[in-house]
């Protein structure tokens, strides 16, 4: 790896930091180099908060002064932002500073950036490269761009299964109420913390009564969203405790108490695009379907997915809830944890 590709890795293990933080924004990392020296570092913390750029240069002012900046180069993996958004942009600080060369991970598709950073840039006598680790760039940030190209959330498909594929047994008791290990649940609450929202239906709520909360992790609890056609979920339903903002998706109600909404929808249509409008338009980057079994292959059905998270236990059911199945090959990934073996599979035909 060489060293503009060796400085923007280090932008990437950044910008990770602010995974769950940072939404709607995207992730960002910035590094700014002096002499073959990384003099400054920074990254996007929080939403509303400092731009990674904006963190990189303090660093620097701090610990050196700021006249060094006019003779060092800076990295950052997505393109500077131009617009006044919750903080000024960032191109016009890097101009400010005197940069005289600045190295762009991917170009950022949000309409209001999209090239103009760079433009402003170069405009400004700049010298800038862009397109440094440009995959790794964009697959970081997977979530900001499909949500902006395909104006949707990035969506996330999860569940457990048992070796002859069963994701729920046909008599629940003690010993088969959970499918996968201990350390797959709690993987599964951190991934919770990472994601923006979670979806459910029903015949889920119903049975497990989930409060789908990230509670055996450190971290925020998602936005909650739950189908029901019929509104007949009983009202003392963990899901409608209040605890954090929940979206309920039905027939006939229309009405807001508290944190939890109720949105009439025409189920006889595809609810599911009304839904993803709706997440869209709340500006929802990802959700994480975690069943059950009906609605994940309703997102299978319509190919509305584009990465499914399948643990498969060493246990057999022998009977009750068939397990949703993709048939079309996909890139796959392989990890165990423990006697789980976990599946991640990229969707690579998506809508």
């Amino acid at each position: 790896m060489n060293g503009p590709e060796q400085y923007m890795q280090r932008c990437l293990e950044l910008a990770a930091n602010g995974l769950g933080n940072v939404a709607p924004n995207p992730m960002v990392g910035c590094v700014i180099v002096h002499e073959g020296k990384i003099i400054g570092e920074g990254f996007h913390q929080r939403f509303g908060e400092a731009h990674a750029e904006v963190n990189a240069i303090n660093t620097v002012i701090q610990k050196h002064g700021e006249g060094i900046l006019s003779k060092s180069q800076l990295y950052v993996s997505l393109e500077p932002c131009t617009h006044h958004g919750k903080t000024p942009p960032c191109a016009s600080l890097i101009i400010d500073k005197k940069i005289p060369e600045v190295f762009i991970g991917c170009q950022d598709p949000f309409a209001e950036v999209n090239g103009n950073g760079i433009r402003k840039l170069q405009e400004a006598g700049i010298k800038v490269q862009s397109g440094i680790l440009e995959n790794e760039c964009k697959d970081l940030n997977k979530r900001f761009f499909i949500f902006h190209e395909k104006r949707r959330p990035y969506i996330i498909l999860k569940w457990a299964q048992s070796m002859d594929q069963y994701m729920a047994a046909k008599e629940l008791t003690e010993d088969n109420r959970w499918i996968s290990n201990e350390y797959s649940r709690k993987l599964t609450h951190k991934w919770r913390t990472e994601e923006q929202a979670i979806l459910v239906g029903s015949n889920t709520v119903t049975a497990d009564n989930p409060r789908l909360s990230s509670r055996d992790w450190i971290g925020k609890d998602p936005l909650r969203v739950v189908i029901d056609p019929l509104d007949s979920l009983d009202p003392s339903s963990a899901v409608f405790d209040n605890s954090v903002p929940t979206l309920v998706f039905n027939e006939s109600k229309k009405m807001l108490k508290e944190k939890t909404e109720w949105i009439a929808i025409d189920f006889s249509k595809n609810q599911l695009s009304f839904i993803l409008e709706q997440l869209y338009a709340r500006k929802i980057q990802s959700v994480i379907i975690e069943g059950g079994a009906f609605t994940l292959k309703q997102f299978i059905m319509q190919n509305l997915w584009d990465e499914a998270r399948i643990f498969i236990a060493d246990k057999f059911l022998n009977d009750g809830v068939k397990a949703p199945q993709i048939d079309f090959i996909k890139m796959t990934t392989e990890e165990k944890i423990l006697g789980d073996t976990l599946y991640i599979l990229h969707n690579t035909d998506e809508n």
